[in-house]
Protein backbone atom coordinates (compact mmCIF):
# COMPACT_ATOMS: atom_id res chain seq x y z
CA UNK A 1 0.00 0.00 0.00
CA UNK A 2 1.29 3.22 -1.02
CA UNK A 3 2.16 5.97 2.20
CA UNK A 4 -0.06 8.52 2.69
CA UNK A 5 0.50 12.23 1.59
CA UNK A 6 -0.57 14.71 3.77
CA UNK A 7 -1.38 18.31 3.81
CA UNK A 8 0.41 20.09 6.87
CA UNK A 9 -0.78 23.66 7.69
CA UNK A 10 0.77 26.09 10.66
CA UNK A 11 -2.16 28.40 12.19
CA UNK A 12 -0.40 31.65 14.25
CA UNK A 13 -2.63 31.79 17.13
CA UNK A 14 -0.70 34.70 19.55
CA UNK A 15 2.43 36.09 19.23
CA UNK A 16 4.70 38.95 21.50
CA UNK A 17 7.60 40.90 20.93
CA UNK A 18 11.15 40.79 21.82
CA UNK A 19 14.73 41.25 21.66
CA UNK A 20 17.56 38.61 20.42
CA UNK A 21 19.41 38.54 23.62
CA UNK A 22 16.15 37.21 25.29
CA UNK A 23 16.09 33.62 22.61
CA UNK A 24 19.69 32.72 22.81
CA UNK A 25 21.61 31.24 25.84
CA UNK A 26 24.05 33.72 26.66
CA UNK A 27 22.48 36.22 25.20
CA UNK A 28 23.32 37.93 21.93
CA UNK A 29 25.49 41.01 21.34
CA UNK A 30 23.02 42.12 18.72
CA UNK A 31 20.47 44.09 20.89
CA UNK A 32 17.33 43.86 18.08
CA UNK A 33 13.63 43.51 17.94
CA UNK A 34 13.13 39.55 17.74
CA UNK A 35 9.59 39.10 17.86
CA UNK A 36 7.70 35.16 18.45
CA UNK A 37 4.91 33.99 17.22
CA UNK A 38 2.87 31.16 18.40
CA UNK A 39 1.88 28.41 16.53
CA UNK A 40 -0.20 25.20 16.09
CA UNK A 41 -0.28 22.59 13.47
CA UNK A 42 -2.61 20.55 11.38
CA UNK A 43 -1.52 17.53 9.28
CA UNK A 44 -4.16 15.87 6.81
CA UNK A 45 -4.78 13.35 4.30
CA UNK A 46 -8.52 11.98 3.44
CA UNK A 47 -10.53 11.82 6.15
CA UNK A 48 -7.48 11.56 8.31
CA UNK A 49 -7.32 14.90 10.52
CA UNK A 50 -4.22 14.71 13.24
CA UNK A 51 -3.46 18.18 15.26
CA UNK A 52 -0.05 18.96 16.58
CA UNK A 53 -0.04 21.55 20.31
CA UNK A 54 -3.44 22.96 21.35
CA UNK A 55 -2.49 26.34 22.17
CA UNK A 56 -3.00 28.42 25.06
CA UNK A 57 -6.36 30.00 26.61
CA UNK A 58 -7.13 34.17 25.87
CA UNK A 59 -6.80 33.84 30.15
CA UNK A 60 -3.36 32.70 30.15
CA UNK A 61 -2.52 35.24 27.26
CA UNK A 62 -3.50 37.35 29.36
CA UNK A 63 -1.87 36.66 32.36
CA UNK A 64 1.27 35.77 30.76
CA UNK A 65 1.79 39.19 28.69
CA UNK A 66 1.44 37.28 25.24
CA UNK A 67 -1.21 39.10 22.48
CA UNK A 68 -3.76 36.40 21.69
CA UNK A 69 -5.30 35.89 18.35
CA UNK A 70 -7.55 32.98 17.79
CA UNK A 71 -7.89 30.20 19.83
CA UNK A 72 -6.35 26.73 17.91
CA UNK A 73 -9.40 25.26 17.51
CA UNK A 74 -11.03 28.15 16.00
CA UNK A 75 -7.41 28.55 13.78
CA UNK A 76 -8.64 24.71 12.86
CA UNK A 77 -12.03 25.65 11.81
CA UNK A 78 -10.64 28.64 9.13
CA UNK A 79 -9.17 25.48 8.29
CA UNK A 80 -12.34 23.54 7.57
CA UNK A 81 -11.91 21.28 9.88
CA UNK A 82 -13.97 21.08 13.11
CA UNK A 83 -13.39 19.70 16.91
CA UNK A 84 -15.21 16.41 16.07
CA UNK A 85 -12.90 15.46 13.50
CA UNK A 86 -9.74 15.48 14.72
CA UNK A 87 -9.07 12.01 15.61
CA UNK A 88 -5.39 12.63 17.36
CA UNK A 89 -3.50 15.39 19.57
CA UNK A 90 0.51 15.17 19.62
CA UNK A 91 1.08 17.46 22.93
CA UNK A 92 5.04 17.87 21.96
CA UNK A 93 5.43 18.82 25.54
CA UNK A 94 3.57 20.47 28.25
CA UNK A 95 4.13 23.92 28.21
CA UNK A 96 1.36 26.33 28.57
CA UNK A 97 1.66 27.44 24.63
CA UNK A 98 1.61 23.95 23.78
CA UNK A 99 -1.10 21.85 25.91
CA UNK A 100 -3.80 24.79 26.48
CA UNK A 101 -7.00 24.05 25.22
CA UNK A 102 -6.94 20.25 25.26
CA UNK A 103 -10.30 20.17 26.69
CA UNK A 104 -11.98 22.27 23.11
CA UNK A 105 -11.40 18.58 21.32
CA UNK A 106 -13.74 16.43 23.09
CA UNK A 107 -13.27 13.37 20.00
CA UNK A 108 -9.49 12.98 20.03
CA UNK A 109 -7.01 10.89 21.48
CA UNK A 110 -3.76 12.59 22.80
CA UNK A 111 -0.25 11.48 22.41
CA UNK A 112 2.85 12.29 25.24
CA UNK A 113 6.10 11.27 26.03
CA UNK A 114 6.36 8.84 29.24
CA UNK A 115 9.29 11.19 30.39
CA UNK A 116 6.90 15.29 29.83
CA UNK A 117 4.28 13.12 31.89
CA UNK A 118 6.83 11.91 34.70
CA UNK A 119 8.13 15.55 34.82
CA UNK A 120 5.13 17.77 35.11
CA UNK A 121 3.96 15.60 38.07
CA UNK A 122 6.77 14.73 40.13
CA UNK A 123 9.26 15.89 42.48
CA UNK A 124 10.85 18.53 39.75
CA UNK A 125 7.54 20.70 40.26
CA UNK A 126 8.19 21.96 43.51
CA UNK A 127 10.72 24.13 42.09
CA UNK A 128 9.26 27.55 41.12
CA UNK A 129 11.80 28.50 38.31
CA UNK A 130 11.20 24.75 36.86
CA UNK A 131 7.01 24.93 37.15
CA UNK A 132 6.86 28.23 35.60
CA UNK A 133 6.75 27.61 31.85
CA UNK A 134 3.57 25.25 33.22
CA UNK A 135 -0.17 25.73 34.42
CA UNK A 136 -1.34 23.70 36.69
CA UNK A 137 -4.88 23.75 34.81
CA UNK A 138 -2.99 21.84 31.47
CA UNK A 139 -1.41 19.48 33.88
CA UNK A 140 -4.73 18.61 35.61
CA UNK A 141 -6.98 18.42 32.41
CA UNK A 142 -3.99 15.94 30.99
CA UNK A 143 -4.45 13.65 34.23
CA UNK A 144 -8.21 13.93 33.75
CA UNK A 145 -7.85 12.85 30.36
CA UNK A 146 -5.67 10.03 31.20
CA UNK A 147 -8.78 8.55 34.01
CA UNK A 148 -11.02 8.82 31.05
CA UNK A 149 -8.68 6.36 28.77
CA UNK A 150 -7.98 9.29 25.92
CA UNK A 151 -4.38 9.17 26.43
CA UNK A 152 -1.50 7.11 24.92
CA UNK A 153 2.18 7.67 26.23
CA UNK A 154 4.95 6.71 24.19
CA UNK A 155 8.91 5.59 25.49
CA UNK A 156 10.87 7.45 22.28
CA UNK A 157 9.88 7.12 18.94
CA UNK A 158 6.50 5.87 17.65
CA UNK A 159 4.29 6.05 14.71
CA UNK A 160 0.79 7.66 14.88
CA UNK A 161 0.00 6.82 12.05
CA UNK A 162 1.00 5.62 8.33
CA UNK A 163 3.07 9.15 7.17
CA UNK A 164 3.03 10.52 11.14
CA UNK A 165 5.67 9.47 13.42
CA UNK A 166 6.40 11.31 16.60
CA UNK A 167 10.44 11.38 17.86
CA UNK A 168 11.46 12.23 21.63
CA UNK A 169 14.17 14.93 21.32
CA UNK A 170 14.20 16.79 24.86
CA UNK A 171 16.62 18.97 26.09
CA UNK A 172 14.05 22.14 26.03
CA UNK A 173 11.85 20.15 28.18
CA UNK A 174 12.71 16.08 29.42
CA UNK A 175 10.01 14.50 27.41
CA UNK A 176 9.84 16.94 24.28
CA UNK A 177 8.71 15.25 20.94
CA UNK A 178 8.92 16.20 17.39
CA UNK A 179 6.56 15.05 14.59
CA UNK A 180 7.79 13.92 11.00
CA UNK A 181 5.03 14.06 7.95
CA UNK A 182 5.35 12.58 4.65
CA UNK A 183 4.12 15.14 2.15
CA UNK A 184 4.31 15.80 -1.39
CA UNK A 185 7.85 17.64 -1.41
CA UNK A 186 9.22 14.53 1.33
CA UNK A 187 9.63 13.99 4.72
CA UNK A 188 9.26 17.25 7.22
CA UNK A 189 9.79 17.63 10.73
CA UNK A 190 7.73 19.93 13.06
CA UNK A 191 10.25 20.61 15.35
CA UNK A 192 8.24 22.48 17.88
CA UNK A 193 10.10 23.49 20.72
CA UNK A 194 13.12 21.31 19.34
CA UNK A 195 14.65 24.45 17.95
CA UNK A 196 12.67 27.37 18.23
CA UNK A 197 13.88 29.62 15.37
CA UNK A 198 16.06 28.64 12.69
CA UNK A 199 18.62 30.39 13.69
CA UNK A 200 18.62 27.88 16.97
CA UNK A 201 19.19 24.67 14.70
CA UNK A 202 20.94 26.50 11.42
CA UNK A 203 23.93 28.10 13.79
CA UNK A 204 23.65 24.98 16.96
CA UNK A 205 22.18 28.45 19.18
CA UNK A 206 19.85 27.15 22.33
CA UNK A 207 17.10 28.99 23.74
CA UNK A 208 18.03 30.12 27.15
CA UNK A 209 15.33 28.01 28.72
CA UNK A 210 15.88 24.27 28.91
CA UNK A 211 16.65 21.49 31.22
CA UNK A 212 19.47 19.43 28.63
CA UNK A 213 21.50 21.61 26.76
CA UNK A 214 23.36 18.45 25.36
CA UNK A 215 19.84 17.02 24.35
CA UNK A 216 18.82 20.33 22.53
CA UNK A 217 22.41 20.23 20.60
CA UNK A 218 21.98 16.31 20.12
CA UNK A 219 18.52 16.83 18.97
CA UNK A 220 19.09 19.26 16.10
CA UNK A 221 21.18 16.13 14.39
CA UNK A 222 18.35 13.92 15.15
CA UNK A 223 15.96 16.63 13.33
CA UNK A 224 18.47 16.64 10.23
CA UNK A 225 18.23 13.32 10.36
CA UNK A 226 14.58 12.68 10.00
CA UNK A 227 13.89 15.77 7.51
CA UNK A 228 14.89 15.12 3.53
CA UNK A 229 16.75 18.63 3.71
CA UNK A 230 17.09 21.51 6.18
CA UNK A 231 14.50 23.34 4.03
CA UNK A 232 11.86 20.39 5.73
CA UNK A 233 12.11 21.22 9.17
CA UNK A 234 10.04 23.55 10.56
CA UNK A 235 11.07 25.64 14.06
CA UNK A 236 8.13 26.20 16.47
CA UNK A 237 8.19 30.05 16.46
CA UNK A 238 10.04 31.61 14.28
CA UNK A 239 7.33 34.49 12.35
CA UNK A 240 9.45 33.76 8.82
CA UNK A 241 7.24 30.39 9.03
CA UNK A 242 4.81 33.04 8.19
CA UNK A 243 6.56 34.82 5.57
CA UNK A 244 8.70 31.29 3.85
CA UNK A 245 5.39 29.39 3.27
CA UNK A 246 2.14 30.61 1.23
CA UNK A 247 -1.09 31.07 2.81
CA UNK A 248 -3.30 28.30 3.19
CA UNK A 249 -6.20 29.90 1.63
CA UNK A 250 -7.37 32.87 -0.24
CA UNK A 251 -8.13 35.05 3.39
CA UNK A 252 -5.99 33.49 5.61
CA UNK A 253 -2.92 35.68 4.62
CA UNK A 254 -1.03 36.00 8.52
CA UNK A 255 -2.97 33.69 9.45
CA UNK A 256 -1.99 30.12 8.79
CA UNK A 257 0.86 29.02 5.97
CA UNK A 258 0.46 25.88 4.18
CA UNK A 259 3.75 24.20 5.18
CA UNK A 260 3.91 21.20 2.74
CA UNK A 261 4.51 23.18 0.07
CA UNK A 262 8.29 24.63 -1.37
CA UNK A 263 9.29 27.73 0.98
CA UNK A 264 10.97 30.52 -0.23
CA UNK A 265 14.23 31.39 1.02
Amino acid sequence: MAMPIYEVYAVRYAQRGGRRPEHFLHGDPHDLPMSMDYFVWLVRSGRRVIVVDTGFSEATAKRRGREFLRSARAGFELLGVQAGQISDVVITHMHNDHAGTMADFPQARFHVQDAEMAYVTGRHMGQQLLRRPYELHDVQTMVRLIFEGRVSFHAGDDEIAPGVSIHHIGGHTPGLQSVRVHTARGWMVLASDASHYYEHFENDRVFPVTVNIAAVLEGYAKLHRLADSPRHIVPGHDPLVMKRYPPAAPGLEGIAVRLDAEPVY
